[in-house]
């Protein structure tokens, strides 16, 4: 079997390509899923003694950190999936168990009736400081597992590849990609 190039790919259908199109070019997306699930695993170890998802307790320290100390005032809904990188969609969808179990209340912006508020019931701040107690140890097991410089790294990449500007790069490469080829690309 021969490895192609990537220039190999089909211009008119860049989504249908061969097995054999990437080459030898690792495949960052199947290493980063790998490395999140097995991370996520830990995570949702240390999260089920107050019997919340690794992603629930993100979602509740993310609106607390959000949450300004003076005014007490939560992020509108639109701040927090920015905060998280997720769709609106996905965030509502992660918010329903933890407002049906009490942790979060959504409430209307105070200027704007149709923004909402998250934030957190002082049942949900009791909880997230039991997590966190819990998700504290995995953490410090984790860092010392990787050492602290690998763990930083793997950090500042996760965050790099999370911000705004790396989505931006990242788009102007895929424009810059669709002129030189000349064909519609697969949405990027």
């Amino acid at each position: 079997m021969t490895n192609q190039s990537t220039t190999d790919i089909d211009p008119v259908n860049p989504c249908a390509y061969k097995r054999e199109a990437l080459g030898d070019l690792p495949c960052t997306n199947i290493s980063i899923r790998r490395a999140a699930r097995r991370l996520a695993y830990l995570y949702d170890e240390a999260a089920e003694c107050v019997d919340l998802k690794a992603t629930q307790v993100t979602l509740a320290g993310t609106i607390d950190q959000m949450t300004d100390v003076q005014t007490a005032l939560g992020p509108t809904l639109l701040e927090l999936a920015a905060g998280l990188a997720i769709q609106i969609s996905a965030l509502t969808h992660a918010l329903r168990p933890l407002v049906r179990d009490g942790l979060i209340t959504l409430q209307p912006d105070a200027q704007d009736k149709r923004t909402k508020r998250a934030a957190l019931t002082e049942h949900g701040k009791a909880r997230l400081k039991q997590a966190l107690q819990a998700w504290s140890a995995v953490n410090h097991r984790v860092e010392e597992v990787l050492g602290p410089e690998s763990a930083g790294m793997l950090r500042a990449l996760a965050d790099q590849v999370a911000s705004d500007g790396f989505l931006l790069a990242y788009r102007d490469a895929a424009e810059r990609q669709k002129v030189g080829l000349g064909a519609r690309p697969c949405p990027s």
